[in-house]
């Protein structure tokens, strides 16, 4: 993942948790691990950014 010089902190945070769930294959509760947060705060950041039209991977926890 390249980090821009320029881009802000939400930024590139909304980035890492994106890829990661990527990598992850939708599955939050391992993505959440993968990140250090709990699986609570990474719902949140998904839920922000689905409503400002951001497309998230499937959660993918249950299969």
């Amino acid at each position: 993942m390249a980090l821009l010089i320029g881009a802000t902190v939400g930024e590139v945070e909304r980035e890492l948790v994106l890829q990661t769930l990527v990598r992850c294959d939708g599955n939050r509760t391992r993505a959440a691990r993968v990140l250090g947060i709990s699986v609570r705060t990474l719902r949140n950041k998904i839920r922000e950014y689905s409503a400002s039209g951001i497309d998230v991977a499937a959660n993918n926890d249950h299969g």
